[in-house]
């Protein structure tokens, strides 16, 4: 990313919006630095720390993982069928054991150090042992072996919601809604669990065979408690004052959630932008508003968008569960999954096999030039097993079980 002076050196003073979500330029400049050097960072220019010759992590800011027994569980007690995504560590697969369908998450550890991820991924299992919910995608197991590390997730056929917006362009108000709901019921959890996702996009919404949506990918969620400035996320989806690098807490959340409901009924999100930059002074430089009523929508489904897409926080809607658009929703029978989703992907897998090859092509080419890195890593991994605890039986009792 370019270097670049703030966007705001032509607002008048004054502006209520600079004052609220303007980062101090200094901050801002050294952030975009920060932010060039990932973006332009070679496996050919990987230098490892002089010092202490290895990749830099800091363990000691994380919860240890507790383990209990050692692992014998591997790649090899599973019977891989096909890939079914990729993510941006490797592979995705559909696997079976004990006659079950899960989704294994193949993650290169030569991808992880190369992207500076190592903390995303542990940070990831250590929020998905606490969490188990039927509106998240759950984590069964977790293991290692020398080259990659794997999680093993609940399998969910219908594929994400990026997919079918792509098969279908929009969907109508009925179909949105039902999305939408099934999302506030996931968030609602983390919530209560004081998390914050961090990166709701369609990507991260995944359909079950009956249409039911769950939430995904933890990566860079973060407790509540921690003090977050840092500018995670999606450019498109982020809220303003997480690009900012603001204090942010649940109102980023409901913005995402308000990007994604507006990309729903216009196809297009609110703000767009080819690189981060020019998001972010899209975002900066004017309010979107969906002014005018469209066909089929609702004036309590635009003023619902409108609130949730609001750039202040402090006047951002929050309360979503008493807007009037979805007031009277049958939460029970949501929660229940009693009600029959107006959108059902056909009855196979649903993903683009095109775009799968082609990101798994741009994988390998790093993997293979980045190998190196594994050997003298190894340890950075060291906590990363799991076994979720289930009353009965576990078909996967043959990893690090957490207490």
């Amino acid at each position: 990313m370019r270097k670049h002076t703030s966007p705001y050196r032509n607002q008048k003073p004054g502006s209520s919006l600079i004052r609220v979500l303007y980062q101090p330029e200094q901050q801002q400049t050294r952030n975009n630095s920060n932010e060039k050097k990932r973006n332009n960072f070679s496996p050919i220019r990987f230098i490892l720390n002089s010092r202490h010759n290895s990749f830099e992590y800091n363990t000691t800011k994380q919860p240890q993982i507790k383990q209990s027994i050692i692992s014998t569980l591997n790649r090899k007690h599973f019977q891989l069928q096909y890939i079914i995504g990729i993510g941006g560590f490797g592979r995705v697969w559909k696997v079976i054991y004990k006659q079950q369908y899960y989704a294994m998450k193949e993650m290169s550890k030569a991808l992880v150090i190369y992207k500076r991820s190592v903390a995303s991924v542990i940070n990831e299992l250590r929020l998905l042992q606490n969490l188990n919910h039927s509106f998240i995608v759950n984590a069964v197991a977790a293991f290692q072996d020398k080259q990659n590390i794997y999680l093993i997730l609940d399998y969910l056929q219908g594929g994400d919601l990026r997919y079918h917006l792509g098969r279908n362009r929009r969907f109508n108000e009925e179909q949105t809604k039902f999305f939408i709901c099934c999302v506030i019921v996931g968030l609602e959890y983390l919530h209560q669990h004081r998390i914050i996702h961090r990166d709701l996009k369609p990507e991260n919404l995944v359909l079950d065979s009956k249409g039911y949506v769950r939430i995904t990918d933890l990566g860079v969620a973060k407790q509540l408690d921690t003090f977050q400035i840092d500018t995670s996320g999606t450019p498109g989806y982020m809220a303003p004052e997480v690009m900012c690098g603001l204090e942010h807490g649940i109102p980023a959340d409901y913005y995402s959630l308000g990007v994604i409901a507006y990309e729903l009924m216009y196809g297009k999100r609110p703000y767009y932008g080819q690189n981060r930059k020019e998001i972010r002074d899209a975002i900066l430089s004017k309010q979107v508003q969906i002014k005018q009523k469209l066909e089929g929508w609702s004036l309590d489904a635009i003023d619902f968008i409108n609130k949730l897409i609001q750039r202040k926080p402090s006047h951002r809607l929050t309360d979503v569960k008493n807007h009037p658009w979805i007031r009277d929703y049958p939460w029970d029978k949501l929660n229940n999954k009693a009600i029959q989703a107006p959108y059902v992907p056909l009855n196979n897998d649903n993903f683009d096999v095109t775009q799968i090859q082609y990101e798994d092509q741009e994988n390998q080419l790093i993997i293979n030039q980045t190998s190196f890195l594994i050997s003298q890593n190894q340890n950075v991994f060291d906590e990363y097993y799991y076994e979720k605890e289930q009353k009965r039986r576990s078909s996967l009792n043959r990893s690090f079980l957490i207490k």
